[in-house]
């Protein structure tokens, strides 16, 4: 998978350039390249932004250097067919960023991630390029470049080979429940013992313990995911 990250703030990346991300990239199934957006700026003092038409407060990222920043990326048979490469704006008023979307995203062979800045990007660039917006979270950063961040590494986690296989079938989100506690050795520390019931031998036993407290945690802190969850059991046995 290649992931393009347009950004002012280049340096910020330094963050994802390592463990298993950096492994990923080593072994070229992961390319990551960090685009400065301000390179592509034809204003002779590199401005890439200015303010908002009908008023309000800060700044917004102009058309011109986005426009030739995306497209400098895109290959013809891309500008020809949208369905090759998937542009995405990080926004605070984009659609929440879920598992599903993570297994999607990672699914294709190229990402462009587009980090706004100031009060966000100009309209324009988002409409033409018919950008996914997505969210991580209900609250406002002061920029693109966090969230963009955190998808790379959600989305780096499916792209095949990067984890041993099986890594990722049992986490939380993955088959709509929250995961179960882990445990490792020792088996008693300060007198905190782990559940007898892991050193049984029963596989099926564990299995359905871990089941249980899974669904035990997602009742009590996430609701929203058990109701969601328990529907899509009714659901199956119709």
């Amino acid at each position: 998978m290649k992931i393009d990250i347009l950004t002012l703030f280049l340096e910020m990346f330094d963050a994802i350039n390592n463990s298993i991300l950096e492994r990923a990239v080593k072994n070229k199934l992961l390319e990551i390249n960090y685009i400065n957006i301000r390179d592509f700026s034809k204003d002779k003092h590199k401005k890439v932004d200015d303010t908002p038409f009908g008023g309000g407060a800060g700044m917004v990222m102009t058309c011109q250097p986005l426009f030739d920043a995306i497209n400098s990326i895109l290959t013809e048979e891309e500008k020809q067919n949208k369905d090759l490469c998937q542009i995405i704006y990080m926004s605070p008023k984009g659609e929440r960023l879920e598992q599903k979307i993570v297994t999607n995203l990672a699914k294709l062979e190229h990402l462009i991630i587009v980090c706004g800045h100031y009060e966000g990007i100009d309209q324009r660039v988002i409409d033409h390029f018919d950008m996914q917006e997505i969210s991580i979270g209900d609250y406002v950063l002061t920029g693109g470049e966090l969230p963009a961040m955190v998808l790379c590494d959600a989305v780096a986690r499916y792209v095949e080979g990067v984890l041993s296989e099986g890594s990722t079938e049992e986490e939380s989100f993955s088959n709509g429940l929250l995961e179960y506690p882990q445990y490792t050795k020792p088996r008693a520390y300060n007198g905190l013992v782990v559940p007898e019931i892991l050193f049984g031998g029963n596989h099926q036993e564990i299995a359905n313990w871990q089941h249980q407290e899974s669904l035990k945690l997602t009742r009590k802190r996430r609701p929203d995911l058990y109701r969601k969850y328990q529907k899509s059991l009714k659901n199956s046995k119709k």
